[in-house]
């Protein structure tokens, strides 16, 4: 790994306030059971949420829309139908659409949605735990993944299996890479380590707390952020901004916790101050930010 350099730092800051400065209108297109969480994260990193989705509407706000974010985490028919019509409306508007798989891979009402909107529409970024993103890989048939193990997504959750770590770092890596290449998608791998990858190049972001996969909905925000990002900024670099970001503001939070002895419903108010609060001073002294060879 070789520590990132001094331009994607400040293009990361730049993506802050170009966030910041114009209030991109955020789609979210959700499940209930984070959709409040979403909605506060987006609004605490300088975004607008917009959270529709009835078929009936759902075009006309992705008129408006600065980008379009796509959780498939507790759908209805209505909701399926909405996502599709949204993303194929989103293809010809030219919005951004950032797609968090939830849970794909267990069962195939979810496979069969996550290909429909891969293959019928224009995906800017997926973002996942390893878990879904190999579950990914093997639906639509990436070579890279026929050699590692086949451990099945775990509901919500990452399979231990799949857990990201400093030693099987440089394997999900090529597998992040190669789908992204592949799909010609940016690809975002949650987890201990955050893996982002435009097909071409490929960062690993070291920043974030064991707290964060303790609360209900950290994925969904960090989904949420990262449409807001590339809602005014390029898809990559958006990506980047807003997992290096949320990484950030989760290890503050943790600090905090940690320093008041308190818990996990601390940690999550604290998570979304510390969103709120990050500045260019903060992101310059906490990133840890890698670009993989």
């Amino acid at each position: 790994m070789i520590k990132a350099n001094s331009k994607i730092i400040k293009d990361i800051i730049h993506a802050l306030e170009n966030v910041k400065n114009n209030t991109p209108l955020t789609h979210c297109i959700t499940n209930y059971v984070t959709i409040n969480d979403c909605a506060n994260a987006v609004l605490a990193i300088g975004g607008s949420p917009m959270m529709a989705d009835d078929p009936e509407e759902v075009e006309e706000f992705v008129e408006i829309a600065d980008t379009l974010v796509i959780n498939i985490g507790k759908m209805s028919q209505s909701q399926i139908e909405a996502m599709i019509i949204g993303s194929k409306h989103g293809m010809e508007t030219n919005t951004p659409i950032v797609l968090d798989p939830v849970a794909v891979g267990v069962t195939e009402l979810r496979n069969n949605l996550v290909l429909k909107l891969i293959n019928d529409s224009k995906i800017d970024v997926i973002r996942g735990n390893m878990s879904e993103i190999k579950a990914i890989a093997r639906l639509v048939e990436l070579d890279e993944i026929l050699t590692l193990n086949k451990a099945k997504s775990k509901g919500v959750d990452v399979s231990e299996d799949d857990e990201i770590t400093k030693t099987n770092l440089n394997n999900n890596g090529t597998i992040v890479k190669a789908l992204a290449k592949k799909l010609n998608i940016i690809i975002i791998a949650s987890g201990a380590i955050d893996i982002i990858s435009n097909g071409n190049t490929t960062y690993a972001c070291e920043n974030g707390d064991p707290l964060m996969p303790k609360i209900t909905g950290s994925g969904c925000m960090l989904t949420s952020i990262i449409g807001a990002f590339c809602g005014v900024n390029d898809s990559f670099i958006g990506g980047i901004a807003g997992t290096t970001i949320m990484g950030i503001a989760g290890e503050l939070a943790g600090q905090e916790v940690e320093k008041e002895n308190s818990g996990t419903g601390t940690f999550r108010a604290n998570l979304v101050d510390y969103l709120y609060k990050i500045d260019e001073q903060t992101i310059e002294e906490k990133i840890k930010l890698y670009k993989l060879e």
